[in-house]
């Protein structure tokens, strides 16, 4: 057993030597967190604060020696416990309130700044809040190790001042009609003193009915009726407690504020004028013109009516005000108006007078002023002049225009004033249409001028119609015919005529156009505009026929046909000699013997001139120089005059050049070639080219033949002159037809189909409406014959009418026909509705009408026929409290009512007809329904329930709830008062007319801390009033009453423990006191910071400290704790202490060797005594002296020779023998380990 201890040993000591060395490692104690020492050796160990700035409280006027408070602990840690620390404040400090001292518990050098005594002079919040002081900490004997820090001492507040009114003296003056609730006045008081301690309520000295003042803002409000006739000045007592004297058992009272509250009826409002004006007859005496209501909701003088004055508008004093009642005043004249020199009535400015001091007057109030009397509307035509056109072929029954005035009532008569003109035309005189009479073809002026009178408005408009030209004229020449002689030599486009047509007709019926009607060809055309005749080509008596008969066409522009006349021209050609001479054969060549005899006929020259009774004759124009031939001029005989035996022409050719001529115009020359030769001449003669000239001249001759064969006149008959047809209606025409009565003017009604088999004008057709056109609806185009609307119909007047349609040709003479045509008049959707009452209807009815009652009945009628007659009522206004009959228009209750929800109800009620075609019609009118009030709504608190939280300290009479109800009702029944069923004997009251819930007893929140009122509310309706409860939780709030935080009795504590003590083993107990009762000063313990955090815990009731785990000295040989001792007030307060706690040690550990193995060496031949090896070892067990002392060294094993020995103090191995190896025991004492 003894050996394996020691194997166990050998191979544990370098292990247990680890462990040491990371445990030294990992607790090495932190380095001070102060200001660094200045001037310490290098090697000096760290002296210094642990924090730079530390912060600690005191309370203002404390007494002396009075410590502050840090929540961290102040000092310096003491790294070697020989340091004499001491602390001394060197600045911060120069009334001298402080004093630094030092406190030595443990490992900590504690700083404690405490008050100085004997001062007279006590630390004053007010005055000064915070100190910042240096302390200097030094070591006594070391002047190099020296360190500083900032202590912030803040001074806390006392409640030692208490609260000061400023002003303390107010006056206010309110209205006698100021409404409940309302804020009057507001006191204000101070307190020097902060936070809880600054607090303050106000309170009355005397109980108050009429007035609150709330306890924190000081604000006094109405919390009853005023009368001023009961009492008109109150003067009001104003208290502040302090709430911190309060709570300290103190009343705290301080100065105390008045207020002077004058009460009095101010005239508020002004008068307000109303004002229902009456139209009366001007023929009336002693007339009221209006109405004048005047209102003054104030009260008493205040709201009396004093007078209603005229002050503008009545420049002559026509006017004066009568006093009917108090509140009623009438408006008459004092002497005959003469309402003609106020067309439009007048303006009168009305203003009301109070009886208030100082009175009050209304705005002013215009009243406009009239009466009912026969006005002129202004009247008149709607055109100042009519100026229409009109086609002289209009038939008679034509309608020319309506004259009408506007406004037009309905008995308007139009007549024409007699006169030249008015014979042509006629005038409805319910509508004002004009028509024709007569034709205008006989008339021989151009314009007619009518003047319309309307009779009752005594109105003239002049109308000028102007008769507008038709086409009802032929054109006529100047002549009967024309005849002119033409020389045949004009030159083509000369003017050898001028024919000439006059038109009576205007414009484009009088424009004439000219034509040349011929069956043949000629050289001739007409200008149609000028009717100059002119030549188109050559005229030529030789070819052509010698006189030209033709036709002459005057046509005019009109429409829908021209008329046209005819006259006969007859043009004759006079012939002049205007042909030259044309040789027969040209280019003659020939050969002759220079021995040709003499005077013998070489050829001979031929020349025709087609001019009649010409003679040609010849001559020789060159050539013939030296007289060798001889042309006879009348025969044309060429022959030999001298001999050619000498003859020697150029080139030996005689070249004649010959011309004919009939005395003016010569032909073209013609050359005869002559060669000569000797001998005899060959018997051939001449060669010529022939001309043809005798052919051309023979078919001239032939053509002029047939051109005057040709040229006859022809006879001129007028196929369009005869009337002969009969205008026709189309067999289809039918005998009725019907027409809407809304069918728009201008919207064709009718094709009238009618033919006339003659042709032109014979067959051009007029129509008209000649007979039964009464209301004058219908017009008829008087060409086309479309029969359209004229002026609109109105089936309610007259549903029928039967027209004479009368049709017209343009012949002569003139030829007619007629026929009857029925127009039935359809009813069209045209008239609206009409209610009977107009401006609406009115009712008032009681709020608690049954469902189903009829209470009224609206009627209207609709002037149409069948169903666009019959009506149908409805609600255009959604409404579930109302029905309607729609069949009758009988309203009734359909729903309940509740005028409280409203009061009014404005519905639009339609009467629609039932047309099934086309747009319905409607009319709407205005139901006003009235509700009148019943007592039918208990009060309605608001909310339904209350909930109210208030402090326990509050003071007596404190409001601690508004109550508010809605009644609706009116009068009486919407009048509240209240009262609570239950007080809690006189804890609480209510205002019966404000709703105000005052304290009249203070709360104690440790006694009770909820109220459950039940408060009624009762109108004063009649005959039964009604009641509302509701109920008011007041919830008592804790005011924190904690006045004194817990105190331990010692600065700090100090405990030892064994450290192999076990688990839950009980160190120390720490006491804390507290002065306060109840929960207040009940004291629960924590730790909550220090070193031993985890290590220990504290039983939070009895404050004793015990371990929660396991302790080892040789890691840590010592531990603080911050212990905190705190109460259960509303607000906690607490106190701290510092438990310094030192483990003991206990022998725990065995002793480690520096090395596991030792392999020393030793000659073999030492001597004795000779020192081997030094064996090292070490306990962490603390011992009172070093650890050398304490350990015992042996061998244990591998000596059995006893070679060797080792000392057993100082472990040293001496040879004794010869070589060995030997295990060494090392122990700690005498149980050695």
């Amino acid at each position: 057993m003894e050996v394996n201890m020691g194997q166990w040993a050998g191979m544990r000591a370098p292990l247990l030597g680890l462990i040491l060395l990371l445990l030294l490692f990992l607790f090495k104690p932190p380095p001070c967190c102060g200001q660094n020492t200045q001037g310490a050796p290098q090697n000096a160990p760290h002296f210094g604060f642990t924090q730079p700035v530390y912060h600690a409280t005191v309370h203002e006027n404390s007494a002396a020696r009075t410590y502050a408070n840090s929540k961290i602990k102040m000092g310096i840690h003491l790294v070697q416990r020989s340091w004499d620390i001491r602390y001394r404040i060197t600045s911060g400090d120069d009334e001298g309130f402080f004093k630094a001292e030092e406190y030595v518990l443990g490992d900590f050098c504690f700083l404690r700044i405490r008050t100085k005594g004997g001062n007279a002079a006590i630390l004053n919040r007010e005055i000064q809040d915070n100190y910042v002081l240096t302390v200097k900490g030094s070591i006594k004997g070391e002047t190099q190790l020296e360190t500083w820090a900032k202590v912030s001492i803040q001074v806390l507040d006392m409640n030692d001042l208490r609260p000061l009114f400023s002003p303390t003296t107010y006056f206010v003056t309110i209205a006698e009609s100021t409404p409940l609730r309302t804020s009057i006045a507001q006191v204000t008081a101070t307190d020097a003193d902060i936070g809880s301690n600054g607090e303050f309520y106000y309170f009355f000295k005397e109980k108050r009915e009429l007035f609150a003042v709330h306890p924190t803002s000081g604000v006094v409000s109405l919390s009853g009726n005023l009368n001023v006739e009961e009492q008109n000045r109150y003067d009001l007592e104003i208290l502040a407690v302090d709430r911190g004297m309060k709570l300290y058992g103190n009343n705290g009272v301080s100065s105390t504020a008045k207020l002077f509250v004058h009460v009095e009826r101010v005239n508020e409002h002004a008068p307000l004028i109303n004002v229902v004006t009456q139209n009366p007859s001007w023929l009336d005496k002693n007339s009221v013109y209006a109405i004048v209501t005047v209102e003054d909701p104030d009260e008493g003088l205040n709201g009396d009516v004093d007078s209603v004055i005229i002050v503008g508008g009545d420049l002559s004093d026509h006017f004066f005000i009568e006093r009917f009642n108090e509140v009623e005043f009438a408006i008459k004249a004092s002497e005959t108006v003469y309402w003609e020199t106020y067309p439009h009535g007048c303006n009168l400015t009305l203003q009301a007078k109070d009886k208030g001091n100082p009175p009050k007057f209304s705005a002013v109030k215009v009243v406009h002023i009239a009466v009912n009397k026969k006005q002129k509307v202004d009247v008149k035509f709607e055109q100042e002049f009519y100026d229409v056109n009109l086609s002289e072929i209009a038939p008679p029954g034509t309608i020319v225009l309506a004259v009408k005035i506007k406004p037009e009532p309905d008995d308007a008569e139009y007549v024409m004033t007699p006169s030249a003109d008015y014979v042509f035309f006629q005038i409805n005189t319910l509508t004002g249409v004009i028509s024709t009479t007569r034709w205008f073809s006989q008339a021989t002026q151009n314009v007619f001028n009518l003047e319309v009178l309307e009779i009752d408005s005594d109105l003239k408009v002049k109308v000028q119609i102007s008769i507008e030209d038709a086409n009802d004229n032929t054109p006529t020449f100047t002549q009967s015919s024309y005849k002119v002689f033409v020389n045949e030599s004009v030159p083509v486009g000369t003017a050898v005529l001028t024919v000439s047509a006059v038109d009576v007709d205007k414009g484009e019926n009088g424009y004439i156009t000219y034509s040349i009607s011929s069956l043949v060809n000629l050289p001739f055309q007409i200008n149609q505009f000028s009717g100059v005749i002119s030549t188109t080509k050559e005229l030529d008596f030789e070819s052509s026929s010698e006189s030209f008969v033709f036709v002459v066409r005057a046509s005019d522009w009109g429409s829908p046909y021209r008329r046209e006349s005819e006259v006969n021209v007859t043009i004759h050609l006079e012939n002049i000699n205007d042909n030259q001479p044309l040789f027969e054969k040209v280019a003659c060549q020939g050969v002759m013997s220079r021995d040709f005899p003499i005077d013998d006929v070489i050829t001979t020259m031929s020349a025709i001139d087609i001019d009649e009774l010409d003679i040609v004759k010849y001559k020789i124009i060159s050539g013939n120089e030296w007289g060798y031939f001889d042309l006879n001029p009348d025969s044309g005989v060429l022959a030999l005059r001298r001999p050619l035996a000498t003859a020697n022409p150029k080139n030996g050719v005689f070249s004649l050049k010959i011309t004919a001529t009939d005395g003016e115009n010569f032909s073209d020359p013609m050359f005869v070639n002559i060669s000569l030769v000797n001998g005899k001449s060959p018997p051939k003669g001449f060669n010529c080219k022939e001309t043809r000239v005798a052919q051309k001249l023979a078919e001239k001759l032939l053509k002029k033949s047939k051109a005057s064969n040709k040229s006859k006149i022809e006879d001129f008959i007028d196929l369009f002159s005869v009337n002969r047809q009969m205008p026709q209606f189309e067999s289809s025409f039918p005998a009725d037809i019907s027409v809407v009565e809304d069918l728009k003017v201008g919207s064709s009604v009718f094709q009238i189909n009618a033919y006339d088999t003659d042709t032109g004008f014979n067959g051009q057709l007029l129509y008209s409406i000649s007979d039964g056109n009464t209301d004058s609806c219908f017009t008829i185009d008087m060409e086309t014959g479309l029969v359209r609307v004229f002026l609109p119909m109105d089936r309610e007047k007259r549903d029928c009418y039967i027209l004479n349609i009368t049709i017209y040709d343009l012949g002569l003479p003139q030829k007619a026909a007629w026929h009857l045509l029925t127009v039935y008049i359809i009813d069209a959707n045209d008239n609206a509705p009409q209610f009977l009452q107009e401006g609406g209807y009115r009712i008032v009815i009681p709020e608690n009408t049954v469902i189903g009652t009829d209470f009224i009945q609206v009627e209207a009628t609709d002037k149409d026929h069948g169903l666009n007659g019959e009506l149908l009522y409805s609600f255009l206004t959604s409404t579930t409290q109302f029905g309607i009959n729609s069949t009758n228009g009988i309203v009734y209750v359909a729903g309940q009512l509740d005028r409280e929800f409203g009061s009014f109800f404005y519905l639009k009620i339609e009467a629609r007809d039932k047309a099934e075609k086309g747009r319905q019609r409607f009319s709407v009118t205005s139901l006003e329904v009235i509700l009148e009030d019943v007592n039918d709504c208990p009060p309605l608190f608001i909310p339904s329930v209350y909930k109210a939280r208030a402090l326990e300290d509050l003071p007596v009479g404190t409001v601690v709830a508004w109550l508010e109800t809605q009644d609706l009702d009116l009068g009486l029944g919407g009048q509240v008062r209240y009262s609570l069923a239950n007080d809690y004997n006189g804890w609480f009251e209510i205002d019966k007319t404000s709703g105000a819930i005052r304290l009249t007893k203070e709360l104690d929140y440790e006694t009770q801390q909820f109220y459950n009122l039940t408060v009624r509310a009762k109108d004063k309706g009649k005959p039964v009033s009604l009641l509302s409860v509701t109920f008011v939780e007041v919830e008592v709030l804790d005011v924190n009453e904690n006045l004194y935080a817990p105190y331990f009795a010692q600065f700090a504590l100090s405990g030892l423990i064994k450290e192999n003590a076990r688990i839950g083993t009980t160190l120390l107990q720490v006491s804390a006191n507290d002065e306060d009762d109840g929960r207040d000063g009940e004291i629960q313990y924590s730790i909550r910071d220090g070193s031993g955090l985890g290590r220990f815990a504290i039983d939070e009731e009895t404050g004793v400290i015990y371990t929660t785990d396991m302790l080892d000295r040789e890691t840590k040989d010592s531990y603080w704790l911050t212990v905190y001792a705190s109460d259960h007030g509303v607000v906690p307060q607490f106190a701290t202490i510092e438990v310094f706690i030192q483990v003991e040690d206990v022998n725990d550990n065995a002793p480690l060797t520096s090395e596991p193995l030792y392999r020393p060496s030793i000659p073999e031949n030492s001597p004795r005594d000779v020192s081997v090896v030094q064996i090292q070892a070490q306990d962490p067990d603390a011992t009172p002296h070093s650890t050398t002392d304490r350990l015992n060294y042996r061998i244990i094993s591998g000596n059995p020779q006893n070679f060797f020995t080792i000392n057993p103090r100082t472990g040293i191995g001496i040879r004794w023998w010869t070589q060995s190896e030997a295990e060494y025991r090392v122990g700690d004492g005498p149980g050695p380990r």
